[in-house]
């Protein structure tokens, strides 16, 4: 992989504060969650939203998906949808005499699952094993999705009227898993004056194609941890494992989110390095879909927010990693 000089990383990071402009010019109030949601896709990862209806969870991948001049593809999930609905199915050709494969939605740049946890195991599985695999593979016959390939998935809060949760090993394939909640007074009145840029109106600007974004992916795998960054990050992955209220806690593929997220935050943040502290803002978001509380816990009526907040203050922060480049000048 090419290495990165510092002239392109300040390039990449303009090109970063462009995209996500865009994106708030739609997502009112929610900076947070633009960025964060950015630093996965950065990251190739999958994010999970979930959220009550109507907070603005499609209006975000849409967004992201017109600034990055990415193919985008969008499934109401509903339990009657089918596997062959998302990855697509073989249809006989009748002058040729042979079976044609039609490509299903998920062989796009940005799949949106919406209301994924109101379909079938079934269903959710095939979407799950495409996530993981890359791979789309209809009668043993495989293809490959387009790069970049990222799905945004939404789920309906636990307990909400026919949904069913995903199984702990599916909801590990997700990087990060999110909430972006109501919006505050301030924001809310903006929207209720209409004063928000509608999707449909073309206010949004491309500022990306997908091949500049596979770049800023590698750019991304280029930026630098520190060993005792990363001994703080399995320090804290551990810590959920031995937990006195935790059942289940971060498999090592959620170690290997919380790296990949970690480089892209510092990223976004103008460094081609990692400190402690990019590493605590996303811990809470890579780890809370991942762990499972114990009985002891619930009866104590502790949150997986609360579990994982007192972790993040017991684990101390190293002191001592290497500082390299900081472009955002």
């Amino acid at each position: 992989m090419e290495s990165a000089n510092i002239k392109e990383l300040q390039l990449a990071y303009a090109k970063m504060q462009e995209v996500l402009a865009e994106v708030k010019k739609v997502v009112h109030g929610k900076n947070e969650c633009v960025e964060k949601v950015f630093a996965a896709i950065l990251a190739r990862g999958h994010i999970l939203i979930e959220d009550v209806p109507g907070v603005g969870k499609t209006t975000l991948a849409v967004a992201f998906s017109k600034t990055m001049e990415l193919q985008n593809q969008r499934v109401q999930f509903t339990p009657d949808v089918q596997p062959s609905d998302i990855l697509g199915f073989s249809m006989y050709h009748k002058e040729s005499g042979e079976f044609v494969y039609k490509p299903g939605p998920v062989l796009s740049n940005l799949f949106l699952a919406d209301e994924i946890n109101r379909t079938s195991p079934k269903t959710q599985s095939a979407l799950l094993e495409v996530m993981e695999e890359g791979m789309v593979t209809v009668d043993g016959i495989s293809h490959s999705v387009p790069e970049p390939f990222i799905v945004i998935a939404t789920q309906n809060p636990k307990g909400s009227a026919g949904t069913q949760l995903l199984p702990e090993s599916q909801l590990d394939r997700f990087m990060i898993s999110m909430s972006m909640g109501y919006p505050d007074l301030e924001d809310e009145m903006e929207i209720a004056r209409g004063k928000s840029v509608r999707i449909s109106d073309r206010g949004i600007m491309r500022i990306l194609q997908a091949g500049e974004l596979v770049r800023l992916q590698e750019l991304v795998e280029q930026i630098h941890i520190h060993d005792n960054v990363y001994k703080y990050i399995v320090k804290l992955v551990a810590a959920t494992r031995e937990d006195a209220y935790i059942e289940l806690g971060i498999s090592p593929r959620g170690t290997i989110a919380c790296t990949r997220m970690a480089k892209a935050i510092a990223f976004t943040r103008g460094r081609n390095y990692v400190i402690p502290e990019d590493v605590a803002a996303i811990f809470k978001d890579i780890a809370k879909h991942r762990i499972v509380l114990n009985t002891k816990a619930r009866v104590s009526h502790i949150s997986e927010e609360a579990v994982l907040a007192r972790i993040l203050e017991e684990v101390k922060q190293p002191t001592t990693y290497m500082k390299r480049a900081d472009y955002r000048d």
